[in-house]
């Protein structure tokens, strides 16, 4: 991929805004301001000029640059690019506006103003006199912006003249933006002194532009490489980069940007702020860049030890460096300017010189261990053993470096680690030895577990199959049968979350071989009865329980197996995850108290064992079924405390998806459908296992369609087909998924293929198995026969055998706390408009209006009562329509609905109600016409004859995304093309 600008503007609205305001301000009759714009180099400047420049009113902008040329360098050279831009733009008649002979000091700068006079005392002075006049003249009424790029490379001459006119432009409205490289003003430079001197000046304002946020570095990526980055990606991208956007630019640009060189671009950038340096600065700072390994900041006592010069010259270096603005004092040794001059330097070493200071490095880290911190100094003897060919030595450290890693929860560090022992096993003859006795098998085994608390399914199964195919099926001692059982548990966890069958068949294999006596086997039964919950199945076959027989057990029976075997065994983590899934199936089975009381004492164990993954998937838990009791906000609570403590520990890839599917159902429950999108959106990027990313894609499609945009739910449901769908094995990924390609097929009227779904859905799922979703699915499929019932002929040939099946379940399937109260009589209402006259469906869904009042899910609410009026309207029985209208608009407009506005609007159309005369006489509902509030301000823009282009540069959004609402805005309204949208625009009071 070609590096090229970031499409989108990122990270500098605040300074936009306010060097808008700035020129509005200079332009207004407030008098002539300046602001200084510095930054280091590639932080944005130009960007920020570039954007500001296209939008400042009326566009009467020049701009001039200096010339890297040093000091003294070409006189003059941005004001004569700036007088040479009048000249174009306003013509000789600007500069005969001035005094007679006005123009005869400008021609020493431009010849095309005729022969400069002939050198005289006093010609400095008239010349920086009529380049003032010029510029007030120009300025006029209108006003003027000059830019000045790249102060810091300014002559001496330029400098004066800048100052010359700061001091005199007075009540001129002209704006003088100047910009300069923060990181070239070394002690001794010019600038650094007369930037001092000007801002003490009242007209003179400073704005430095600091790097990027994470957050920001990883949008602007994600614009380039048009994907969101993961989290690894983003925290190495951001770690290379500091946030600057022209690394982040480069980078981002290239394929595998997160190991890649440093591309040539921000290279020379980077060395050629060494240009100055001497050969014995330049060697200090090689160490340096060995040394460098945490954060680029190295202890001034490791940097002296290695060096090996003496004090004296050592800190007349550092001195240098620091005074170059290479090196930064950072507490009590040094930190590279930037992470990528860092790299850049080390990149320079000659392959003798890096093996050679590297292993000095290693070697002085064993003389002072204090030089790094505790948990890094491993790791760092790991690096510096291996860069230095030193294989033994290298592995050793590493072992240490795993160890240390996975006692502090760092298990993506301790992944990295093993592999690297996985990589010397060969080249070093007593490796055993220095893990401490553990076998190769027996490290391969220990890197799957790493990978899987990592989240890195995919890596831990191909370990585990390495692993198994190293031990063979033959080998029979108790040692190897132990390996065996764990490379199976592990290998049927990856094989779980990567929505692979055989994963329950390998969990079923380790506890059939595992010897019961062995700690493990505790662990083996609670996986086993965690995969029960989740299937399908009520039960399957697990051998060796007791006498070896075969035996069918259910979720519950397994966990309280898992607990009795984890307590006898002592496995406290075990029994935490055995009572999670215990307490879950409890409340799955209608039993919220109890199962609730058993869920918050395996939590409760969890947070004794700090076992992070333990406690989120607890706190998740019981957020979901907190939920399906309409305790949203006590859900939300719960949610938010478990995704601050992944986040903390760094466990977001791993354990954050989970977290986040149920904060984006939640937020979708309660009807912020943006934040479900948002919360969807951003967790895809932490690349979820195919489980997670099917619930999490489903819940987006719901949100989409709820929110009008067909298209977004048909790209997310493009990964949900259906036969995957059907023959996922975890129920709650087949029903949620399976609502979700439902609704998205009755969206597009295409009622047929709904009903075919709903046919396969009710054959394939048991719906006792899960209710709570069960009634999600359910009312989804009420939902196609309600609209296939208004076609002739009662719809397609499916409805009958459907509608048999819909109404069975409606009447039999249990339904548990409030919220399945609630969305059980909206199955039923939806039925009896399907089969029976308005006034029975005006009745039901009065009864789900009912049943909703106890709930905070607003939109669920809006739509029975929409629903509620449509029935009453058919019936006659329009006494309460237009209140049941307004409310169901009003909540539809407050959270972005769409869909569902436009239909209460619809209907108020037909029914003759006036939607923003309520009672209180209060303001409309929101946009009109099912637009969004987007649209809206885009229909505004679009009536004022923007382009796409405009419209985005106004909006801050990309052309792309400004030409996809003015499509959808043409589609809403129904109209022809562009030039029409400002008559509508007009009657819907929006211009």
């Amino acid at each position: 991929m070609p590096v090229g600008s970031s499409p989108v503007f990122i990270g500098r609205r605040q300074e936009l805004h306010s060097l808008i305001d700035h020129a509005h301000s200079a332009r207004s009759g407030a008098g002539a301001a300046t602001v200084l714009v510095g930054g280091d180099a590639g932080v944005g400047k130009s960007r920020l000029i570039a954007e500001f420049t296209e939008r400042v009113a009326g566009g009467r902008v020049v701009t001039g640059g200096c010339l890297e040329l040093g000091v003294d360098g070409l006189p003059f050279a941005p004001f004569v690019t700036v007088l040479r831009h009048i000249l174009r733009d306003h013509g000789r008649a600007a500069f005969d506006a001035l005094a007679p002979g006005g123009t005869q000091e400008l021609a020493r700068l431009l010849p095309e103003l005729g022969a400069p006079p002939e050198d005289r005392r006093e010609a400095r002075g008239l010349l920086f006199e009529q380049v003032l006049r010029l510029l007030t003249s120009v300025a006029g009424t209108e006003g003027l912006t000059v830019v000045i790029e790249d102060l810091h490379w300014a002559d001496t001459a330029t400098r004066d003249l800048l100052v010359f006119l700061l001091r005199n432009l007075d009540t001129a409205a002209v704006q003088i933006v100047a910009t300069y490289r923060s990181d070239d003003l070394h002690r001794g430079h010019p600038l650094r002194r007369l930037l001092l001197e000007l801002e003490r000046l009242p007209s003179v304002t400073r704005m430095e532009l600091d790097p990027l946020t994470f957050e920001q570095a990883a949008e602007q990526a994600a614009a380039i490489r048009g994907r969101d980055l993961g989290p690894d990606e983003a925290a190495a991208l951001f770690d290379r980069t500091g946030g600057n956007p022209l690394f982040v630019e480069s980078l981002a640009g290239q394929n595998g940007f997160v190991g890649a060189g440093l591309p040539e671009r921000p290279r020379e950038l980077l060395l050629a702020s060494l240009d100055g340096l001497d050969d014995a600065h330049r060697q200090v700072l090689r160490v340096a860049a060995i040394g460098a390994v945490s954060g680029a900041h190295i202890e001034h006592d490791l940097l002296a030890h290695v060096a090996g010069i003496g004090e004296d010259e050592l800190n007349t270096a550092l001195r240098a460096l620091v005074d170059a603005n290479v090196l930064r004092v950072d507490g009590t040794g040094y930190r590279f300017r930037h992470a990528l001059l860092r790299e850049a330097v080390h990149d320079e070493l000659l392959p003798g010189q890096h093996t050679r200071l590297h292993l000095r490095f290693a070697e002085a880290l064993d003389a002072l261990p204090g030089a790094v911190p505790f948990h890094r100094l491993a790791a760092e003897q790991a690096h510096h053993f291996s860069s230095g060919h030193d294989l033994p030595r290298a592995l050793s450290a590493a072992w240490r470096a795993a160890v240390r890693a996975a006692e502090t929860l760092a298990f993506a560090e301790e992944l990295r680690m093993l592999e690297r022992i996985l990589e010397y096993w060969e080249k070093v003859p007593d490796a055993v030895e220095r893990v401490q006795g553990r076998s190769h098998v027996q490290v391969v085994s220990r890197a799957a577990a790493a990978a899987l608390e990592s989240g890195d399914f995919f890596r831990a199964r191909a370990l585990c199959d390495a692993g198994l195919d190293e031990i063979g099926e033959d080998a029979d001692d108790e040692q190897s049968r132990i390996d065996r059982a764990r490379l199976l548990r592990r290998r049927g966890q990856a094989r779980t979350q990567l929505s692979d069958g055989d994963g329950i068949s390998d969990l079923v294999k380790a506890m059939a071989i595992h010897p019961p006596h062995d700690p493990g086997y505790g662990f083996v039964l609670s996986l086993l009865a965690r995969e029960a919950m989740l299937h399908q199945e009520e039960s399957f076959a697990a051998d060796h329980l007791a006498t070896g027989a075969p035996t069918w057990l259910s979720a519950t029976e397994l966990a309280t197996e898992a607990i009795r075997r984890s307590r006898e065994g002592g496995d406290t983590c075990a029994e935490a995850d055995a009572l999670l899934t215990l307490g879950t199936s409890q409340m799955n089975e209608g039993r919220f108290d109890e199962g609730r009381a058993t869920l918050e004492r395996g939590l409760e164990l969890a947070r004794e064992l700090a076992d992070p993954s333990l406690e989120s998937r607890g706190m998740a838990n019981l957020a979901h079924y907190m939920r399906e009791r309409g305790m949203h906000e006590e859900a939300l609570a719960q949610l938010g405390t478990a995704m601050d403590r992944l986040r903390d520990l760094g466990l977001m890839s791993a354990n954050g998806p989970f977290v986040a599917l149920n904060i984006a159902e939640t937020r979708l429950d309660l009807g912020d459908l943006a934040g479900s999108r948002a919360k969807v959106r951003h967790s895809l990027a932490w690349s979820p296992s195919p489980a997670h990313r099917l619930y999490l894609i489903a819940v987006d499609v719901r949100a989409a369609l709820a929110q009008g945009d067909l298209e977004g739910a048909r790209r997310g449901a493009a990964e949900l087909d259906p036969d995957c769908v059907l023959g996922n094995f975890r129920i709650h990924t087949m029903q949620l998924s399976a609502a979700a390609l439902i609704d998205l097929h009755v969206a597009e009227r295409d009622l047929a293929r709904a009903l075919e779904m709903a046919d396969r859905v009710l054959e394939r799922i048991d719906f006792d198995r899960s209710p709570g979703y069960g009634w999600v699915v359910l009312d989804r499929i009420a939902e196609a026969l309600r609209q296939a019932a208004e076609l002739p002929g009662g719809g397609p040939d499916e409805a009958a055998k459907v509608r048999a099946g819909a109404a069975a379940l409606a009447a039999n399937l249990r339904a548990d706390g409030p919220v399945q109260a609630a969305q059980r009589s909206t199955v039923r209402a939806r039925l009896a408009s399907a089969d029976t006259g308005p006034a029975d469906a005006a009745a039901a869904w009065s009864a789900a209006v009912e049943a909703w009042n106890e709930v905070t899910m607003p939109l669920h609410r809006a739509e029975a009562l929409l629903l509620e009026a449509e029935s009453a309207l058919a019936a006659d029985r329009g006494a309460q329509v237009a209140d049941r209208l307004r409310e169901a608009a009003k909540l539809a407009a407050e959270h972005g609905a769409a869909v569902l506005e436009a239909g209460a609007r619809e209907l108020a159309r037909r029914a003759g109600v006036a939607l923003d005369a309520g009672s209180g006489g209060g303001a409309p509902a929101g946009p009109p016409a099912g637009l969004t509030a987007r649209e809206a301000e885009v229909l505004r823009l679009l009536a004022r004859g923007y382009t796409n282009a405009g419209i985005a540069a106004e909006l801050f959004i990309a052309p792309k995304t400004a030409s996809v609402h003015v499509s959808h805005i043409l589609a809403k309204l129904d109209l022809p093309n562009r030039a029409s949208a400002g008559a509508r625009a007009r009657e819907l009071g929006l211009a």
